[in-house]
C-alpha cells in the first residue's frame, strides 16, 4: 500500500527537507507555496496582523513500509532547533488508493492486486 505524506513547513526549511529526502532515496516530491495559519491564528508584528503566514507544502508518495523513515527524516529536518518552535508546521498522512501515469494512462498496480494475481 502507498501513502501520501503532506508536509507543511517553514519556507526557510524547505530546501533542507527536500535535500534530506533526496539523499535518503526519496527524490519524488511536489512542492507548492501556500499560505495559512494554525493554532497561532496568524502573527502580529507591531500594529499589523498577518492572518496568513507563508509556508511550503511538500507532497510525496511512498510505500507504507517506508512511512516511519520518511516521517522521521521530515521531522528532523523541518524542526527549528532541537526542541522545535511554534509554527514549524504539520504533517498529514493519508492512504493512496489509486495512481495513474498521465502520459500512458496506465494504472499502477497496488500491492494487493499483485498478491491476488500471484495467488491465482
Amino acid at each position: 500500500m502507498k501513502i501520501m505524506i503532506k508536509s507543511i513547513v517553514r519556507p526557510e526549511k524547505v530546501n533542507e527537507v527536500m535535500a534530506a529526502l533526496m539523499e535518503a532515496g526519496y527524490p519524488a516530491v511536489t512542492r507548492m507555496s501556500v499560505a495559512g495559519r494554525g493554532k497561532q491564528r496568524g502573527i502580529k508584528i507591531g500594529e499589523i496582523t498577518y492572518d496568513e503566514i507563508p509556508k511550503e507544502m511538500l507532497l510525496t508518495v511512498v510505500d507504507e513500509k517506508d512511512r516511519e523513515f520518511v516521517l522521521k527524516t521530515i521531522l528532523a529536518t523541518a524542526r527549528t532547533g532541537e526542541k522545535g518552535a511554534f509554527g514549524d508546521g504539520k504533517i498529514f498522512i493519508s492512504p493512496v488508493t489509486e495512481t495513474y501515469t498521465i502520459s500512458s494512462g496506465v494504472k499502477e498496480a497496488a500491492e494487493e492486486d499483485v498478491v491476488a494475481e500471484v495467488a491465482s
